[in-house]
């Protein structure tokens, strides 16, 4: 895939800075959380399997003993877990630099939360939606007290948000899409990433008169078609047996890339310099490039529609 000539050397010293990086403990999570620590930052590690986590955690300090990191219990299928983590944070930290919105699922058979929801809808999507909204104010007053261009977030995304949608884009009446393929439910869920992102600067970014000196950089990255446990749970896709096979041969053929590969994008975009303001709102390529989103994803009226209705959903809950 192409390149810039970005690399997770290039980042500022990072000392001092606080980051939260969800489903942290594999992946391209892993490799985000090991290069902000690699540069002096303090990360707290989201995942809902705090053995995993430690086990993670244990074996990135083995190659980084200085590697600042802390389990932070958070199981985005449940959205009582998701408020007490962001709780735990507020309580904990009196400044939050960066949010890396990273965890996710793809392609999963259908099934149903604790919530109600779709899994690949609210573990993708609307928990990090909850997340952000209750970590928000955080961010703002750390954006508040530090130089422009400080605290970032990061929603990941993927490819898959122009390829595999519903024809409306975000099928309102209907976001369980129940009787269609997991990918299409997958390739919803990650146009909503970007909708959010767009929402967001929109709201508390740069381009925001009423964030003032509180404005934070937002950016949906999309990875790249990286080599990670994502692509063995896809089985809504493709039978368990066809991905055990398909994935190494995918890896030989140059179609699915390295872990390590996978994070710089993230990393450019909550942590380099080269990453500028008027970035801030961008769709992220590999490596480390802004791209084009699909039409839906450029659609304001759609991303403005989304938020209202997830405002909306939440908050009829008590969840704001």
């Amino acid at each position: 895939m192409p390149s810039s000539k970005f690399s997770p050397e290039s980042i500022p010293d990072l000392t001092g800075r606080v980051y939260i990086v969800t489903g942290g403990n594999a992946g391209i999570g892993k490799e985000t959380v090991i290069g902000l620590t690699a540069r002096g930052a303090k990360v707290y590690m989201g995942a809902r399997s705090k053995d995993k986590a430690l086990a993670a955690i244990h074996e990135i300090q083995e190659q980084l003993p200085s590697a600042n990191i802390h389990f932070l219990d958070l199981d985005l299928s449940d959205f009582q877990s998701v408020i007490a983590a962001a709780k735990k944070i507020r309580e904990d930290e009196p400044a939050l630099h960066g949010l890396i919105n990273n965890a996710g699922i793809m392609g999963v058979p259908y099934s149903l939360t604790v919530d109600g929801y779709e899994a690949q809808w609210q573990t993708n999507y609307l928990s990090h939606w909850l997340l952000t909204h209750h970590l928000m104010p955080l961010l703002q007053s750390t954006a508040q007290s530090n130089p422009e261009g400080t605290v970032r977030l990061v929603n990941l995304t993927s490819d898959g948000h122009a390829r595999f949608t519903p024809p409306s884009g975000i099928r309102f009446e209907d976001t369980g899409l129940e009787k269609e393929n997991s990918m299409m439910r997958y390739g919803q869920s990650k146009l909503a990433n970007v909708l959010h992102t767009v929402q967001l600067n929109k709201k508390y970014g740069p381009i925001s008169a009423e964030a003032g000196n509180a404005a934070i950089w937002f950016s949906a990255v999309h990875p790249g078609h990286i080599d990670t446990d994502l692509n063995k749970q896809a089985t809504g896709a493709l039978p368990a047996g066809v991905l055990r096979v398909a994935t190494p041969i995918m890896s030989c053929l140059g179609i699915l890339d390295k872990q390590e590969k996978g994070a710089w994008s993230s990393l450019f975009a909550v942590a380099s310099s080269n990453f500028k303001k008027s970035d801030s709102g961008a769709y992220v390529v590999p490596y480390a490039k802004i791209g084009t989103p699909s039409d839906h994803a450029r659609d304001a009226k759609l991303a403005e529609k989304l938020w209202q209705w997830t405002e909306s959903e939440l908050g009829a809950k008590g969840l704001l």
